[in-house]
């Protein structure tokens, strides 16, 4: 049987950016080491080295790995994808799928035996029946809402209220309030929480201070920034990766 399926290992000593793109196969990726945001559609995720992301075939896709880095990429031919979401998403990765795509990524160029077609059906499962993770970021697509979001996403210490930002936008602040809800799932002051959380799990993977990091994000002081991520996460900031490893 021809192969739809392939599998490579990645390594980086240092942060990698990759520009938006697309590719004519699905592509599934996740770190071992390190953190990852991926923009793809109209969302951001951050995905740690427990999750792993699925883009579809023909998706635009941005990639920002923060720090050094090791990880895993699968790609998927589009005939093979029929089963497999027709969104990009984030999923929680199971250990048979770190497993399979590690065996995956040993093999050379060739025909796809019984062994092989066994190995990747387990991947193609496990892409689509793992639970889903919810480390995303939606961005608005109105305009005058994406600017106020970029605004933020940009200064993530500006305490603008959103009365003020609904001035700076010039629309009405129950628009606004609305609007963001309806386009983004979420509320503007849940909205800004999550960026900053999001953030935060970048700032830690660069190995920013706790304090630096609380600063930085505009908390008037570190236990509250503590006390804010651990209710979101579970754990502590500082002991967000160990906990994840």
């Amino acid at each position: 049987m021809t192969s739809f399926l392939s599998a490579l290992l990645v390594q980086n000593d240092a942060g990698r950016i990759t520009a938006s793109h697309s590719h004519a196969r699905g592509q599934l990726f996740g770190a071992q080491r390190g953190l990852l945001t991926v923009g793809a559609g109209d969302s951001l995720w951050v995905v740690p080295a427990t999750h792993a992301v699925w883009v579809p075939p023909h998706c635009p896709h941005s990639l920002h790995s923060h720090g050094a880095f090791a990880g895993w990429s699968v790609y998927v031919d589009d005939a093979a994808c029929a089963g497999l979401p027709r969104q990009p998403c984030v999923m929680q990765a199971s250990g048979l799928l770190r497993e399979a795509v590690l065996r995956a990524a040993q093999w050379v160029e060739g025909e796809f035996d019984a062994a092989r077609q066994r190995v990747a059906g387990v991947i193609l499962d496990e892409v689509a029946s793992l639970p889903r993770a919810s480390l995303v970021l939606p961005m608005p697509a109105d305009a005058r809402l994406r600017r106020i979001a970029q605004a933020i996403a940009a200064d993530l210490a500006d305490k603008r209220r959103m009365e003020d930002w609904a001035a700076w936008a010039g629309m009405a602040p129950r628009t606004l309030a609305r609007r963001f809800l309806s386009e983004t799932g979420f509320s503007f002051a849940d909205w800004r929480q999550r960026a900053r959380l999001m953030r935060a799990l970048e700032m830690l993977a660069a190995q920013r201070s706790v304090t630096a990091i609380a600063l930085d994000l505009g908390y008037d002081n570190v236990s509250a920034f503590i006390a804010m991520f651990k209710r979101s996460f579970g754990v502590t900031p500082s002991r967000y990766f160990s906990e994840t490893e």
